[in-house]
Order: structure tokens, then C-alpha cells, then sequence
């Protein structure tokens, strides 16, 4: 079945797995993707993940996290932007994810990177995704 938001697919598999309680979830590899992920690590939303490549065909593996309670770490996990509907932001007007404790992940013209990394370098860009 083709997927017409391959980044909606992702973060959808990513909460499902971890309402789920499960270990490790796997994810086709995209430069995006990869990107994405490599920020929900160094947020700490994620143990850790890992680019595997097996019969020609690569994939993400992601390692969730959970609390002491074995609850999930990732409260909550939106797209914000589809391929429908672009959503921009300047970075004086870049939204805050529940007052701090989340993290807004945008698409700027230096790449990939986080809402508050964003708003300190002054650039705006695509609003791809919030992970509370």
C-alpha cells in the first residue's frame, strides 16, 4: 500500500508501538526520518535507535522509553504540517509544546532541528511535527 505522508506513517507507528509497550519499533529510512529521530534521542524522548540494512532493504530501528512505572516517556506525538495543508512559522512566532516540556521538530533552511534551537539561531521554517 502506498503512503502518501510518510512522516504521519512514522510518528504513527512510534506512539502506536508505544501505547503498545513495546520494546523496539521499526521504520523505513528516509534522510527526514532519520533526522526526526536523531532529535527525539538527544531530547531524550527515545532509548536509542539504530540504521539497519538487510537484503538490500534499510530501516530504522527505534528503542522506546519508558519511566520507572513502565509508563511511555512520549506523552503525546502530533504532525503538525501534511502535504495537504504547509504550516510555516517565523522564529518569533515558533510555538512552545506545552510550556517547555515538549519539543516542536522544524524544517528550517539549515536543516532539521528543534523549535528552540530555531528561535535562538532566528530562522523560521516548516512545522513538521510536536512530541510531548
Amino acid at each position: 500500500m502506498a503512503v502518501s505522508d510518510p512522516i504521519a506513517d512514522m510518528l504513527t507507528k512510534i506512539r502506536n508501538a508505544s501505547q503498545a509497550k513495546h520494546e523496539k519499533v521499526d521504520i523505513s529510512t528516509s534522510k527526514m526520518k532519520l533526522q526526526i529521530v536523531k532529535i527525539m534521542k538527544n531530547e531524550g524522548f527515545i532509548k536509542n535507535f539504530k540504521k539497519i540494512t538487510k537484503d538490500n532493504l534499510s530501516y530504522i530501528r527505534v528503542y522506546l522509553k519508558y519511566d520507572e512505572s513502565q509508563a511511555p516517556v512520549i506523552h503525546g506525538i502530533e504532525r503538525i504540517s501534511t502535504p495537504g495543508r504547509r504550516v510555516y512559522s517565523g522564529y518569533k512566532d515558533m510555538p512552545r509544546v506545552y510550556n517547555g516540556y515538549g519539543v516542536v521538530v522544524v524544517s528550517s533552511s539549515t536543516g532539521i532541528i528543534t523549535g528552540r534551537k530555531a528561535a535562538e539561531a532566528k530562522v523560521g521554517g516548516e512545522l513538521i511535527c510536536t512530541i510531548w
